[in-house]
């Protein structure tokens, strides 16, 4: 591995960082199979429970309002989150697709103790039938966590442009794995495959490291937007929001002509005392290589989504769910690799 010394600090001078970056060598790759927190996060989901059971609900269409009507009687058998207090607190989340920010999520109340929840709830959406006809419902159930850790526990997609709008009856639908459409953010930018691992100083011996440290591997990305016939030619960039001078930027080598680059890239940044945490944010951002200019094409950033950096109020700390979920995940296992799937989003 190769190492660059130079020094960054954050804009309010609050500690310095080194960054050193590197490509994984073939040994470095068996972290995963022996690390012991392998996670897998698709919208917030830490359970690896096993998608079960069905749920019961009806479509409706009011002319009169121009509103879609989700009716959610109620679900059955499904899969137990908690196996040592056999329980599962569960939750209905529906989207219109392919558009889910738009419209916006919409849920039910949370069911507390029980795999055979009844809900009784109409979700609605305020939007002209012919709008609606080039959606796709898709609607999920998942076990609330008080720590926002929920789990996923099965999920249906309708297609709205064939559904039969005359059957307004209630009807029972098995739940489904996710998606790979779920899995990708929906808008379809793709999904980063990566591991996160803080070191706290001092934690692999005296004064060493002498100052904490975050590393980065940038593993790979699937479903890269197809820009050109060949492909894309896409690289990682890598800061350590606040900072944004050229010593916090990191990046990876370029990866022609496939949307599914595998780039097995390590960055460390050290410096990284363990109160930064809650104040600083890795942005992981992916983009198209051209001459002229260089196109994005998605990102993520990890850190705890608060809004407020070392007090003060930034546009940049808005990690979703599923980020803030797995930056939290960092903080709590320090010296592990916490191996994370997060879809890339527009930033």
């Amino acid at each position: 591995e190769s190492d660059t010394a130079s020094e960054i600090s954050f804009q309010l001078n609050r500690h310095k960082k080194t960054p050193s970056t590197g490509s994984h060598s073939s040994d470095m790759a068996s972290v995963s199979s022996v690390s012991g927190s392998v996670l897998s996060v698709y919208s917030g989901d830490f359970g690896s429970v096993d998608a079960q059971g069905t749920v019961e609900f009806a479509l409706d269409y009011d002319e009169k309002n121009r509103e879609f009507q989700v009716h959610v009687s109620q679900c059955k058998d499904l899969a137990v989150v908690d196996e040592k207090k056999g329980r599962s607190d569960p939750y209905v989340k529906t989207y219109l697709l392919p558009d889910k920010a738009r419209m916006g999520k919409r849920k039910t109340s949370v069911k507390k103790r029980t795999v055979n929840p009844i809900y009784n709830e109409v979700l609605r959406y305020k939007i002209e039938k012919m709008v609606l006809l080039i959606q796709k419902l898709n609607l999920s159930v998942w076990h609330n966590d008080p720590l926002g850790r929920n789990s996923f526990l099965g999920e249906i997609e309708i297609d709205l442009a064939s559904w039969d709008w005359s059957n307004r009856k209630l009807n029972w639908y098995p739940l489904k794995p996710r998606s790979l459409s779920a899995v990708n953010g929906v808008d379809h930018r793709g999904v980063m495959s990566l591991s996160i691992k803080y070191v706290p100083p001092g934690s692999l011996g005296p004064k060493n490291p002498p100052s904490g440290e975050v590393h980065i591997w940038v593993k790979d990305v699937k479903d890269l937007l197809q820009l050109r016939p060949s492909g894309v030619d896409s690289f990682v960039k890598c800061y350590v929001l606040p900072d944004t001078s050229k010593k916090s930027y990191q990046k990876t080598r370029v990866i022609k002509r496939d949307t599914n680059p595998v780039f097995n890239h390590t960055i460390v940044y050290d410096g990284f005392h363990t109160e930064d945490l809650k104040d600083a944010c890795v942005e992981l951002t992916v983009w198209d290589h051209e001459k002229l200019t260089n196109h994005f094409l998605g990102g993520i950033r990890l850190g705890l989504g608060t809004g407020l950096s070392y007090g003060i109020s930034v546009d940049w700390m808005d990690s979703t769910q599923e980020e803030v979920a797995f930056w939290q995940e960092m903080m709590l296992a320090a010296n592990e690799w916490i191996e994370g799937l997060l879809p890339l989003r527009s930033l």
